[in-house]
């Protein structure tokens, strides 16, 4: 085991120890009476099966056969989510071949930020992933499962919906894929129609035809952005099969994936000896390999928040400095789009999990001896899934080398020594900086800034041709207390347009970027936000500032007696100022912590 691997991860034990504590004393009091349906009263259990079929009415009736609750993220709006609309007829049969029964015990949420990207709704974003987890907890609530599925793929669906799962911590749990959709449209391509489009020089049919090219089927996104972060999240942690992440929606392969899956999940209740229930299952060794694995890969940066807010829901305390921690050991070994200009179809077929896992395992970088919903030993995750001659699924060694070294390499041949995220720090606060879509030579940048407080007047200036020099820009007023956080994507295309012309950009911002966030040089998710009084609120037109990636640096090249001296600027954050829906979400704003707290309501300021 890596030395820096193993005292990380004594850290986060030492930290957690108390909250952890508590946290399984309250998993293994719950698991004490299982299956809980045993335990209702005659007619909580009659309402349970009323409207089951005779065969599974008469198995969960006598109590013995082990019942999946299915919790699904299900619309046909969002591709990734399209195909979980055969899901569960899929899971009900595949339970009955395994002996069980398969309940929809709920829905969750799901929105996109694809479509949101810009608009009022996507302040709406992140507090969703809040609500998704007390969702979840909500469709588990019956009390009358021995176990769930999660059907959940994008950006935050996926961190809400383990959340909940951690939330009936004594229920084993397994999430399901839904496979990425075929490749299109070069997301390298459709990157500069973007800046064309931003700068006049193509029309608006042209962008979405591209568009359309790009996202033209069900199944998730192609590039590397939060979603499929997700996948590969899930994977490393013991959460899918192995091997299943990336492999494409609607298959044959697919089916009998999901099919084992089922399987697989009734292996893991407690009317079998190999009872896993996810709250001791996903213990800080687990979350240590997760954030290997978003090192590894330059992930979305979204899951520097999300991975916090998981942990806590497992009574484990994460922090930003883990993440600088592991980042200064873990070498980058992929460059899937944002970060290169593959898209994960390729990662996947030029080795993908198996050989990233493989990899990682050999380097002493991922606890080998973690728990996963296929038993002890993370070994079983260099496997690879095929359907035989007979179409029978079976598994066999992934590939020892990698297909394409421009995708997928070894950690003897990174592309970088460090990982594809890193922590800045200094008078302004902390904040995340992406390095790994970020060449070299813009690593650090240093100049005069231009303050603005929303997307809308930074794309009005650069209209007008006053950002066309070299500029640091500062968005502010965009934290979750704010506006809820909102991805900033719009801002992109404009400055990576001004940098395609020689001139040296960066953005500051307490708002996000996610795992789309481009190749221009960014300080993201900074904290305390304006909002609160933040020192990003002091700033004025024409500072300098300084950010570093490489020393982790931070700062406003400001005289200190005269910043200490600055009063920050206040902004008139009324309810009025808001979109529609906002109404709702004020007790996220009065209760939700910090980025580097996950964001969250569940760890916030309550």
């Amino acid at each position: 085991m890596n030395h820096r691997v193993a005292e990380v991860t004594r850290r986060i034990v030492e930290r957690s120890q108390a909250t952890r504590s508590r946290y399984l004393q309250a998993v293994a009091a719950s698991s004490r009476t299982t299956p809980r349906r045993q335990a209702l009263g005659c007619a909580n259990q009659a309402h349970g099966f009323a409207a089951c079929g005779s065969h599974d009415k008469a198995a969960l009736r006598q109590g013995d056969a082990g019942n999946i609750a299915i919790i699904t993220a299900y619309n046909d709006m969002l591709s990734a989510h399209q195909p979980y609309e055969r899901f569960p007829e899929l899971i009900r049969a595949a339970a009955r071949e395994a002996g069980g029964v398969a309940q929809v015990a709920g829905g969750v949420p799901a929105m996109c930020d694809g479509i949101t990207q810009g608009e009022t709704g996507m302040e709406l974003s992140l507090f969703s992933r809040d609500v998704i987890a007390l969702s979840a907890a909500v469709a588990l609530s019956h009390q009358t499962f021995d176990a769930a599925v999660f059907l959940g793929i994008c950006d935050k669906i996926v961190p809400g919906l383990v959340i909940g799962a951690l939330s009936f911590g004594h229920l084993p749990a397994v999430f399901l894929p839904s496979g990425p959709m075929p490749s299109g449209f070069s997301n390298d391509e459709r990157k500069i129609l973007r800046q064309r489009y931003a700068e006049g020089k193509v029309s608006r049919a042209e962008l979405l035809e591209a568009e359309a090219e790009s996202y033209h089927s069900p199944g998730t996104c192609t590039f590397y952005g939060t979603a499929n972060t997700n996948q590969m999240m899930m994977e490393i942690m013991g959460l899918h099969l192995p091997g299943s992440s990336f492999v494409n929606a609607n298959t044959p392969l697919r089916d009998a994936l999901t099919r084992a899956a089922v399987h697989r999940t009734l292996a893991l209740t407690a009317l079998s000896p190999e009872y896993t229930p996810i709250g001791a299952m996903l213990d800080e060794r687990v979350f240590v390999n997760g954030l290997v694995g978003l090192l590894a890969t330059g992930g979305s940066t979204n899951h520097t928040m999300h991975m916090i807010a998981m942990a806590a829901a497992a009574g484990i305390k994460l922090e930003w400095s883990d993440f600088a921690a592991l980042a200064e050991v873990t070498p980058l070994l992929v460059r899937v789009y944002p970060n290169g200009k593959a898209d994960v179809n390729h990662f996947h077929a030029a080795g993908g999990m198996g050989f990233l896992i493989r990899e990682l395992l050999g380097a002493g970088l991922l606890h080998r001896d973690v728990k996963t919903i296929m038993g002890t030993g993370l070994d079983r995750y260099t496997q690879e899934p095929f359907l035989d001659d007979a179409g029978e699924l079976t598994w066999r060694e992934g590939v020892a080398v990698s297909g394409e070294a421009k995708i997928l390499r070894p950690v003897a041949e990174p592309f970088e020594t460090h990982g594809g995220l890193g922590v800045l720090q200094g008078n302004l606060g902390k904040a995340i900086v992406k390095t790994s879509a970020v060449a070299d030579d813009r690593h650090v940048i240093e100049g005069v800034i231009r303050t603005f407080h929303s997307q809308e007047e930074m794309q009005g200036a650069f209209l007008a041709g006053e950002l066309h020099r070299d500029l640091i820009v500062v968005v502010r007023f965009q934290g979750p207390r704010a506006n809820g956080m909102p991805e900033l994507h719009k801002l992109l295309p404009p400055l990576q347009a001004v940098q395609s012309h020689g001139f040296k950009v960066a953005l500051v911002t307490d708002g996000r970027l996610s795992g789309a966030s481009g190749d221009v040089l960014s300080a993201i998710h900074l904290t305390p936000e304006a909002a609160d009084g933040g020192p990003i609120a002091k700033l004025r037109d024409g500072d300098r500032l300084r950010i570093d990636a490489r020393t982790n640096e931070l700062t406003a090249l400001v005289d200190p007696a005269e910043w200490e001296a600055r009063v920050p600027i206040h902004e008139d954050l009324s309810e009025s100022q808001f979109g529609v829906g906002r109404e709702l979400f004020s007790m996220f704003r009065n209760t939700v912590g910090t980025p580097d707290q996950g964001a969250s309501i569940f760890s916030g300021r309550s």
